[in-house]
């Protein structure tokens, strides 16, 4: 699947916490009716079956409205349900041994922090990077800030699309006016709200105003 740059644009991170799967899927669709063009499924305490039961009816509502979906770090899962690519952490399976694995036609994004992991992730295959934290997050415990400036640097250093990540919502997005991203990935601007078709559609108009 090649990726178009306009796919980052509004990236959701899935987060199924206290939700049913219904109620997961329900929130995803309305999500991407709100306007999410991207679309990764994290699940960190899902057995293997059921994360596999999971992106499958994912996919299901995915495919209809033409936007990819891709796993966290589960490169199994990625092969079992057809879904399209995979994202690896700092601690995850390397870039370049996922893109060996998936082969050229699926996605593979990497999170990166520094201009050296950014160019590395870039060499060994990956479609697109997440930068960040920009701001605290309170998805995971450990929260390594980056500055804009290095956001910058790492955009300007590689040629594939990055985008920014880590405790962004509608209301704050003013840091990253001039950055030259391709969008922002959010989870609880979005998986938390009472709305996420609202929430959405709030942070596409927030980023048309950047």
């Amino acid at each position: 699947m090649v990726l178009d740059r306009k796919q980052l644009k509004l990236y959701l991170v899935t987060d199924s916490t206290d939700k049913s799967d219904e109620e997961f899927l329900k929130a995803l669709e309305e999500a991407i009716e709100g306007g999410v063009t991207f679309v990764q499924i994290r699940e960190k305490n899902k057995s293997t079956a059921e994360y596999i039961n999971l992106v499958s009816k994912a996919l299901e509502i995915t495919r209809k409205h033409n936007v990819p979906l891709i796993v966290d770090d589960r490169v199994d899962v990625v092969l079992a349900t057809g879904a399209d690519g995979v994202h690896v952490g700092r601690e995850d399976m390397p870039v370049e041994t996922a893109r060996k694995i998936l082969g050229k036609d699926k996605i593979v994004g990497a999170t990166t922090k520094t201009v050296e992991q950014a160019l590395a992730a870039y060499k060994a295959g990956a479609d697109y990077l997440g930068v960040g934290a920009i701001y605290p997050t309170t998805t995971k415990v450990k929260t390594v800030l980056t500055s804009t400036e290095t956001l910058n640097d790492i955009c300007n250093a590689v040629p594939i699309p990055a985008n920014a990540i880590g405790g962004l919502n509608k209301d704050n997005l003013g840091v990253l006016k001039g950055t030259p991203i391709a969008g922002i990935c959010v989870v609880s601007a979005i998986m938390k709200s009472e709305s996420p078709r609202d929430a959405a559609q709030g942070l596409i108009k927030a980023i048309d105003e950047l």
